[in-house]
């Protein structure tokens, strides 16, 4: 019996289970807590009950702040099991930058309209100003109080085309937008990941992930995809790989797990700061799927990956090259190891893949085919129609349909309606298909066109980050106008911990050489900045576009680090936050003069 529906999957996976369920560990000394499928239906039945008793019907929206990942993970479940809407909104990443998290919060509830938000005691200390700005929302509780109300559930009819959840999207360009995923969108494309894409064995494989789960390839690729394959899933922190990354191929060891995902730069931090010490007894040769996704992918970090990793049994063979988007749930294409395809720079620049083997060509990893039932496409970004299919090897907007493609954004027919064209959902990504494979070049809103040459920002940002003293992973290039108003000239800024002027000097002449050489390309303006100055999304996506505006303010190289954030500021904001939770339990509704009166974050 297949499931129709994701409450059904959860009963299903109760009786399939076979003794395997989710492990969620505490810390890198592989402490950890183990809930078989069967309890997560008994525990989730009950909490579905909870969400019920607090005035939550079919169909409502139910906000969820929750760091814990086993918090999270039954609070998102049982809301499924009440055909209540989660939508799950990304924690505050510490202290900094406080009063832009609230603002972008308060904006997701409210545009969501959901009436009741769980979260965690801290968390719960600073949402007033959301509560009393979002006359939709209800209640704000804990998860805590929500175990101690277990209630009965009473099982809604669920239909394969109802929503299922909202995902935000992370708003690396934009507003975030609320994508409408339904049940029938999730089980179309949880089937292609487990069956035709990885060919999981639940027998066999396990998989592993420190993915964040309020963002889609967490949830969708390792909660709802295990739930339905009945895989055994074990959970680690992000902060825990990110403060230490080689827990993550420890964990991999440890646990035996066969699958994890993770986007680029994992992979690259991994070279860069696993030390030799730390793979002491560490055995990967039995990691099967090494996914890598969800932003662009580097065939040199993936093969320096396996390069560094060989040593413990890792097989460059293992890698899953993925394109994909929460417009199309999760995953579009999936490729096996590292198909690169090497094309000429200068006729990609004029938007054509020319195989090149020579030195000097750009190296560009395949994603694969799109799965059974499923399309991509390449059109010319005028096509409003999507009448005319660009062909094999010409650079275009990619764009997709099939089942696992959403339907709109919830309650913007506008946008929903600019967002297709003829039927085909607009990626906004450019690309080309070769022999019927997804390549993928770059974002169309980013493209840089100097003197009528086509510049990706990410071949730029590449090119810096192999100069000694740029970190990683946090470079952005961005265009701007000319100095002489004609055309558009390209701006780098890049973190650093070199501090000194003149050191500071040289590193930007070699940052300045070393994209020459790789691009052809001379930079307008190269910014140094210390570490943690660029934005990024919640996800851990640059902000480009943000980091374009904030040049053209004159705040960029103003900017305060994350780290070094004005205390007092926070304080304040927390203040703010906490006054207008009094005014909401002490006059109700909203409070009054809005946001103004009650403190803007």
């Amino acid at each position: 019996m297949e499931p129709t529906h994701l409450a059904h999957a959860i009963e299903l996976a109760a009786l399939r289970g076979g003794g395997r369920g989710f492990r969620f560990v505490k810390n890198d000394k592989w402490v950890d807590q183990f809930h078989s499928f069967e309890a997560i239906e008994e525990r989730t039945r009950s909490l579905g009950g909870a969400l019920q008793a607090l005035g939550l019907e079919k169909g409502d929206r139910v906000a969820l702040i929750l760091p814990d990942n086993s918090e999270f993970v039954f609070a998102f479940l049982a809301a499924l099991r009440a055909g209540v809407v989660p939508v799950p909104i990304y924690p505050p990443m510490g202290a900094g930058q406080l009063s832009g998290y609230l603002d972008n919060t308060r904006h997701i509830v409210e545009r969501c309209g959901a009436k009741v938000l769980i979260t965690s005691p801290v968390i719960k200390s600073v949402l007033g100003n959301v509560q009393a700005s979002c006359p939709a929302l209800r209640t704000v509780a804990t998860y805590a109080a929500l175990e101690d109300a277990r209630c009965p559930l009473r099982p809604p009819t669920i239909a394969p085309d109802d929503l299922a959840f909202l995902q935000f999207t992370s708003g690396s360009t934009a507003r975030p937008k609320g994508v409408c995923v339904t049940h029938a969108n999730l089980l179309a494309n949880i089937r292609n990941i487990n069956v035709e894409g990885l060919e999981i064995d639940p027998k066999v494989d396990s998989a592993l992930s420190w993915l964040p789960l309020y963002h889609d390839m967490g949830l969708i690729g390792f909660v709802l995809s295990p739930i339905v394959g009945t895989i055994q899933t074990t959970f680690l922190s992000p902060l825990t790989f990110l403060f230490r990354p080689s827990s993550w191929l420890r964990a991999m060891s440890h646990y035996g797990a066969t699958m994890t995902f993770g986007p680029n730069f994992a992979y690259a931090l991994c070279v860069k700061r696993v030390r030799d010490a730390e793979l002491e007894g560490v055995d990967l040769s039995h990691w099967r799927v090494a996914g890598c996704g969800a932003e662009p992918i580097r065939a040199e970090a993936l093969e320096g990956f396996a390069e560094a990793f060989g040593k413990v049994g890792f097989r460059q063979e293992a890698f899953y090259p993925a394109y994909g988007l929460a417009e199309s749930t999760l995953a579009v294409s999936f490729a096996r190891g590292v198909p690169t395809d090497r094309v000429q720079t200068s006729a990609l620049a004029q938007g054509r893949a020319v195989p090149h083997e020579a030195d000097g060509a750009t190296r560009i990893v395949s994603c694969g085919r799109p799965f059974a039932g499923h399309e991509i496409g390449v059109f010319a970004l005028d096509d409003d129609h999507s009448h005319a299919p660009l062909p094999d090897r010409t650079v275009g907007e990619l764009r997709l349909r099939g089942p696992s493609v959403f339907s709109g954004y919830f309650q913007d027919p506008a946008l929903s309606a600019q967002a297709f064209a003829g039927g085909w959902y607009r990626t906004g990504d450019l690309g080309y298909l070769a022999d019927g494979s997804a390549h993928v070049c770059g974002r169309s809103k980013e493209l840089l066109i100097v003197r009528g040459r086509n510049y990706y920002p990410q071949d730029i940002e590449w090119a810096a980050s192999q100069v000694e003293g740029v970190r990683k992973g946090n470079v952005i290039a961005f265009g701007t106008e000319g100095a002489d108003g004609e055309g558009e000239s390209v701006v780098l800024a890049f973190e650093t911990s070199i501090e000194g002027a003149a050191e500071r000097e040289q590193l930007v002449t070699s940052v300045r050489a070393r994209v020459m050489e790789h691009t052809g390309l001379s930079l307008e303006e190269v910014l140094p900045l210390a570490a943690g100055v660029l934005p990024k999304t919640s996800s851990g996506k640059l902000q480009r576009l943000k980091t374009r505006e904030l040049y053209q303010d004159g705040q960029l190289s103003t900017r305060k680090s994350v780290r070094d954030s004005d205390r007092v500021e926070q304080v304040k904001a927390v203040a703010k936050s906490q006054l207008a939770y009094l005014r909401l339990a002490l006059f109700g509704g909203r409070a009054r003069g809005g946001a103004d009166e009650t403190g803007s974050a």
